[in-house]
């Protein structure tokens, strides 16, 4: 299995944010479940952070579907990695919105806000860490 993680700065006007994270989780939780991965979304101050697991092949297909995907722009690419144990199991994408404990965690890593775009491996992995012990909620 392989993990495959990237952030993006979302393309939606305040107007319709809510509608498109509405739509992506759901297009998102049905393409995963019909290829087996797993993975967490993450999205506040205007960008999304987002963590897919499963078999290569899958998430190949996958980032190709990310890049045409027009409600997001300015795609950072992180480690794409082989994994013994997947982080997000349970999920065919867990949604976390903007949280106190991710801005805590930000501020400890010396970010002013969240901007994963400024993230390096490290701070990816950190923020995992913070992501799996986040309840889910819905968009």
């Amino acid at each position: 299995m392989y993990q495959f993680c990237y952030a993006s700065q979302s393309s939606s006007d305040k107007e319709v944010l809510l509608d498109d994270l509405t739509n992506i989780l759901a297009e998102a939780r049905d393409f995963n479940h019909r290829h087996a991965i797993s993975g967490a979304l993450y999205f506040a101050d205007g960008h999304f952070f987002q963590c897919l697991e499963g078999q290569l092949e899958d998430l190949q297909l996958l980032i190709e579907k990310l890049y045409s995907d027009p409600r997001h722009h300015s795609i950072k690419r992180f480690e794409l990695r082989p994994v013994e144990q997947l982080s997000f199991s349970d999920w065919s994408m867990k949604y976390i919105s903007r949280r106190d404990e991710i801005r805590d965690f930000c501020a400890r890593m010396g970010f002013d806000s969240f901007t994963p775009h400024h993230f390096t491996q490290q701070h990816v992995d950190a923020l995992l860490t913070q992501l799996q012990s986040q309840d889910e909620e819905a968009a």
